[in-house]
């Protein structure tokens, strides 16, 4: 029976022909890669097969390749219960193409598939409540993309003045430094004191 997990990717297509693009073998785990608009069957295909019934959804999770074409990876996390196996599922999109919603074949997707579309910008199609889940109304952006800058666009506070929260631009309370990556005995022109020592012929016996 373990051979059948570990196999999964030949089991899907051979099943399905066309679905698979990749398949591999990490730390005893299958990862198989599929066509972005064959998700759902794929999906479908390794819930109901009775050999591998990976019923239970754990994760759906994006990554960031910016310098690839089609930017996006959405990584689908399953585990069969009960054969105590799991599987990693892949697909990869870019920016404007939709990625066909999987929350008819699994109902916990969704929450999953709104994180990814608020923290990524990867769009679910067909999904029946695509909204933003963790960033605050009016959030511009997606905050995990690499491109996204780290202090963000806007800054949220109190004001005590107005008794509410109010949005402004960022303020950084420390000016950027220029970073030249170079040790602190390398890039440095200054002596310290008690280095000059070091410079004498004294200093090099």
């Amino acid at each position: 029976m373990a051979e059948n997990f570990l196999q999964s990717g030949e089991m899907l297509a051979a099943a399905l022909p066309g679905v698979v693009i990749g398949n591999a073998l990490r730390n005893g785990e299958p990862i198989v890669m599929v066509k972005r608009e064959q998700i759902v069957p794929a999906l479908k295909f390794l819930r109901d097969d009775p050999t591998l019934r990976f019923e239970v959804l754990i994760d759906i999770a994006g990554v960031d390749y910016p310098d690839r074409p089609e930017r996006f990876e959405v990584v689908y996390q399953l585990l069969s219960l009960k054969y105590n196996r799991r599987v990693r599922v892949k697909v990869a999109t870019d920016e404007a193409t939709p990625v066909p919603s999987v929350t008819g074949v699994y109902s916990s997707a969704g929450w999953y598939e709104r994180e990814a579309w608020d923290l990524f910008g990867i769009f679910f199609s067909d999904h029946p409540d695509l909204r933003r889940l963790l960033t605050d109304y009016g959030f511009e952006g997606h905050p995990l993309r690499k491109d996204f800058p780290l202090t963000g666009y806007v800054e949220v506070r109190y004001d005590e003045v107005q008794r509410r929260v109010v949005y402004g631009p960022v303020k950084l309370k420390q000016e950027f430094r220029t970073f030249d990556f170079l040790s602190p005995w390398e890039g440095m022109n200054k002596i310290l004191p008690g280095d000059e020592k070091a410079t004498t012929d004294e200093g090099r016996k």
